[in-house]
């Protein structure tokens, strides 16, 4: 019996190494999960307003086994795998969002930003039924209203908002959401970091010319220039796949200096010679930005978000206070669409020029050479390419638009004075399917609105 034991222990002792053993090795992965879980968490609630955070949350394996709660006096969440293991937090601050870490962040008090500046908000223009036949029926077809129950609910469409020729004439919210609602607009902050860079270059304070960014950057990556961050064509290497343990997922919810995660990938590419898209590069853009100004995490609310009057906007920084400038932008419909119409008036607001002259014209033709986004210009996707050829037909050669994850979308069509702001959750469905360029081309179809010359 002592050696039945002896042996019964060793046996225990070695399930528990291997079950030790397996934890710290899956352990990586968890911290994505639970970092996710944590931030959406923190950021639905804190940051938009809303009780139900599970509803932002896609499928992963890991979504059964994740325990996530939040404290309403502290606002902060937080994550765990059952409750126990790889926890991850994630702290609401006034103004800037949420942000992962062990402790709360130390920063600055947001500067003030005064919705006046805003033409779409709400005080400016009430929400109003204006919307002529042909575009209240485009925009029932992008909430699905000819779909059944199931199609409707995978469609996920939360927000269509129209402007034309500065005037909202069309507006529709999923339940639960309105018009000051803040939604997280993905990869739609990338086109706006676009603009966010142009502020600074008017200032004098950069050029898109600009080499060696980084100060541990004294190999080939000493070459990679302003344009190249803003087209993705630095050559670094880059996984922008979101799954557990890629370095997208591991550079926003494992890393606290963003920036530097995705600037110590090494090169591995000639810079300007291959396009790849990655949420990486517009990160290191900023720490550039927030470099060469001296600001903070209130630098895009202080240099953009305060000037448009985005008093609802917040975007969201890392650890060390460098924001987030290829993801983590919230704002609402009428934000948004007020985002486009700065770019349609080539950064002109309130009769004061805010962009280098030509600068959305820049910014928006694509480079010629090999690339892997079609379309893809600097910060913005654009319909007409360098040929000439039209990525959609139905649309207007000189369109342009931001995209980003689960369907949100902006859409700028100067020659028709059009902003249409689609905002969603649709984790299931692909560009293709969800097809957004159709919505458009509905409105355009619209004699009300129409294109000029």
């Amino acid at each position: 019996m002592r050696w039945v034991r002896r042996a019964l222990l060793v046996v225990g002792v070695l399930v528990m190494m291997v079950a030790v053993g397996g934890y710290w090795y899956i352990r990586p992965l968890v911290l994505t999960g639970s970092g996710y879980a944590a931030h959406n968490a923190c950021a639905v609630q804190f940051v938009a307003g809303r009780t139900n955070p599970d509803a932002d949350l896609p499928d992963n394996p890991l979504l059964p086994y994740l325990r996530t709660a939040s404290d309403d006096e502290l606002r902060h969440a937080r994550s765990s795998l059952l409750g126990l293991l790889a926890p991850q937090q994630a702290w609401y601050t006034p103004g800037y969002g949420c942000t992962l870490g062990d402790e709360r962040p130390a920063y600055p008090p947001a500067p003030p930003v005064n919705p006046a500046a805003n033409p779409f908000s709400l005080a400016r223009q009430p929400v109003a039924p204006l919307a002529s036949p042909g575009v209240a029926t485009a925009v029932a077809a992008a909430f699905g209203d000819h779909l059944g129950e199931a199609e409707r609910a995978e469609l996920g469409t939360r927000a269509v908002l129209v402007v034309h020729r500065g005037r909202v004439i069309a507006e529709r919210y999923a339940p639960g959401f309105g018009p000051t609602t803040p939604q997280l607009g993905w990869s739609l902050a990338k086109s706006v970091t676009s603009l966010l860079t142009g502020r600074v270059v008017q200032q004098g304070k950069l050029a898109i010319s600009d080499a060696r960014l980084r100060p541990e950057w004294t190999d080939q990556r000493a070459a990679i220039t302003v344009d190249h961050l803003m087209r993705m064509t630095s050559g670094l290497a880059w996984d922008e796949t979101y799954d557990l343990g890629t370095p997208i997922t591991d550079m926003l919810y494992r890393e606290a200096d963003m920036a530097g995660y995705a600037a110590s990938q090494p090169a591995q590419h000639a810079p300007g010679t291959v396009q790849q898209y990655s949420t990486g590069s517009t990160n290191i853009l900023c720490s550039v930005l927030r470099q060469r100004t001296g600001a903070g995490p209130e630098l895009p609310r202080t240099l953009l978000l305060g000037p448009l009057g985005l008093s609802g906007a917040a975007w969201e920084a890392d650890g060390v206070g460098t924001p987030v400038c290829g993801s983590y932008l919230w704002a609402s419909a009428r934000e948004w669409a007020a985002i486009g119409q700065f770019a349609l008036q080539d950064g002109v607001w309130e009769g004061r020029r805010l962009l280098p002259e030509g600068w959305m014209r820049a910014t928006t033709t694509v480079a010629p050479g090999a690339g892997q986004e079609r379309g893809y210009a600097a910060g913005w996707w654009v319909n007409r390419l360098p040929g000439g050829e039209l990525v959609e037909r139905r649309l207007p050669a000189d369109a342009y638009w931001g995209q980003g994850h689960d369907g949100q979308r902006l859409y700028v069509v100067p020659s028709a004075q059009l902003i249409v702001v689609r905002l969603g959750f649709t984790p299931s469905l692909s560009s293709a399917q969800l097809n957004t360029h159709a919505l458009v081309a509905d409105i355009l179809a619209d004699r009300a609105v129409g294109v000029r010359g």
